[in-house]
């Protein structure tokens, strides 16, 4: 196999969870133009329904399913039908994630179990669920979605990197238990990127500023320059990359 062929997804199926934009879509629409069926999911069905035809108009292979990603039971039903449908699940991408930016003594304790379970354990969840729908087929790529604030951090933003340094943590576990059939278990480690979400913060002068200050290629990420990453992980172009955090943040966080 040549080496431009090892990035095929061909005959792949995979979930993106928080797929309707941002880099979840973009990760999406690399998937299906590598030939793989991708399913969306998050919480919005009109968006995902929009994103879906997108797709579909393109050539692309695309579902989704319309769920809260704090709702276990429907990322393992999630799960369950594609096996049933497909016989395989080969791909998972944990992308989904909240963001509250509050210094830890303004967080009650509903707040941080709230925060908690949407980063970080329905994430545990649905990787175990996808594992072991792997594990039927000896065959797997589990990329976790992490953040730069995995491993730096600052102040005003306490939980976040809570669920970032967790989500690592499972990443390596998921690498070291099920490597050995088949599963490979990765992280990518996003820094500025301008989607949706920031766009406000991403036109903001002082912002500007910042990331010209701060990023070593002076500017914001664009949301499509985490698809290449995110396709390499997937592929058998990293058949032996495994428990690995590739950051994708312009070389901000190697910075002084």
């Amino acid at each position: 196999m040549g080496i431009l062929q090892k990035f095929s997804l061909e005959h792949r199926t995979a979930i993106i969870t928080g797929s309707g934009r941002g880099l979840g879509f973009e990760i999406a629409k690399a998937f299906t133009e590598a030939g793989a069926h991708v399913w969306l999911t998050g919480r919005n069905a009109e968006t995902l329904e929009k994103s879906v035809n997108s797709l579909r108009e393109a050539g692309g292979k695309a579902d989704y399913a319309a769920f809260d990603i704090a709702d276990t039971a429907a990322g393992s039903d999630l799960v369950r039908h594609i096996m049933k449908e497909a016989g395989h699940l080969d791909i998972l991408v944990n992308n989904v994630g909240a963001r509250d930016r509050r210094p830890l003594c303004d967080f009650q304790d509903n707040d941080v179990l709230d925060l908690i379970r949407t980063d970080l354990t329905s994430s545990i969840c649905l990787s175990r669920d996808a594992a072991e729908a792997m594990n039927a087929n000896g065959y797997g790529r589990i990329i976790t979605i992490t953040s730069i604030l995995g491993h730096v951090v600052k102040p005003g933003d306490a939980i976040y990197p809570v669920a970032k340094q967790g989500l690592t943590g499972m990443m390596r576990s998921i690498a070291v238990e099920y490597g050995a059939r088949g599963i490979t278990s990765n992280a990518i480690a996003p820094g500025m990127f301008a989607t949706e979400t920031n766009a406000a913060l991403a036109e903001d002068p002082d912002m500007l500023a910042f990331a010209k200050l701060r990023v070593p290629l002076e500017r914001w990420g664009k949301p499509d320059e985490i698809a290449g990453a995110a396709l390499f992980l997937a592929s058998e172009a990293a058949s032996f990359v495994n428990g690995h955090v590739l950051t994708v943040d312009g070389g901000m966080s190697v910075r002084l």
